[in-house]
């Protein structure tokens, strides 16, 4: 018996029946010309008003919201507590500085110094948060 007679027929697998049982083989898939799925960008979401691209923005309304909520809270904490405690300690009102009553300094130079502070913060973290929106768009 000839050396080609003695050959293993493939198996059903199409493996050789001789290769070794470890061996990696390429599996394809039949339809490789089929259509792909198309990759949809969050901003088309947004322009075409889709459930998802509400979820997108209502987030950001959410971030933006929060954060008015903080600054505000703030602001009502901090001024809104002042006429409290001149009620309350009324020998605040006899404190001077610089020859003004420390209520009337309280009132404006704390209180617009605080207001301006509060702006800033609030236009930077607003900015970041619209930045960070412009990057989740940019990045999908």
């Amino acid at each position: 018996m000839s050396a080609a007679d003695r050959r293993v027929p493939d198996d059903v697998t199409g493996a050789r029946a001789g290769a070794r049982a470890g061996a990696r083989v390429r599996v394809t898939s039949p339809r490789t010309a089929a259509a792909r799925t198309r990759s949809v960008s969050i901003a088309s979401e947004i322009d075409e008003q889709t459930r998802l691209g509400e979820v997108y923005i209502s987030s950001l309304m959410r971030s933006q919201l929060r954060l008015a909520v903080v600054v505000l809270a703030v602001l009502a904490s901090t001024l809104g507590l002042l006429p409290l405690v001149f009620r309350a300690v009324p020998a605040v009102a006899e404190i001077r500085l610089l020859g003004v009553p420390l209520p009337w300094l309280l009132l404006t130079v704390a209180a617009f110094s605080e207001i301006i502070l509060l702006g800033w913060f609030y236009v930077r973290r607003s900015e970041r948060n619209e930045a960070d929106f412009s990057d989740l768009l940019a990045g999908r």
